[in-house]
């Protein structure tokens, strides 16, 4: 886990389509519960920075967020609909009921997901 204060955003498909969530604040080594009930889709999307020491979690698939707490519906156009723009990494929970995944500090050996 990491010791830093942690902000996470999640991205997942719906019966509407593509929606993004954020921020959850997580603070140093904590571990909390950012969806209720089981998982509506097999795979989730997410990005998570790294407050204290800078830095962030991502990936490849691109997804509208912005600074503030925010609820966002698409993925398409996020700049020309006045969103920010980052890369989410992919993760598949195989069709499990829930999931967990641990951000570990880069520095630290070890897996960053799971």
């Amino acid at each position: 886990m990491t010791g830093s204060r942690v902000g996470i955003a999640v991205g997942h498909r719906d019966a509407d389509g593509w929606i993004t969530e954020g921020w959850w604040n997580l603070d140093p080594r904590a571990c909390e519960t950012l969806l209720e009930g089981a998982l509506a889709s097999r795979f989730y999307y997410v990005y998570a920075i790294d407050y204290d020491r800078g830095g962030e979690w991502g990936g490849r698939t691109q997804m509208c967020t912005r600074e503030r707490e925010f609820t966002i519906r698409g993925v398409e156009d996020c700049l020309a609909r006045g969103f920010d723009r980052n890369g989410f990494f992919e993760v598949d929970t195989g069709q499990q009921r829930s999931w967990t995944i641990q951000l570990t500090d880069p520095d630290r050996p070890g897996a960053a997901l799971r």
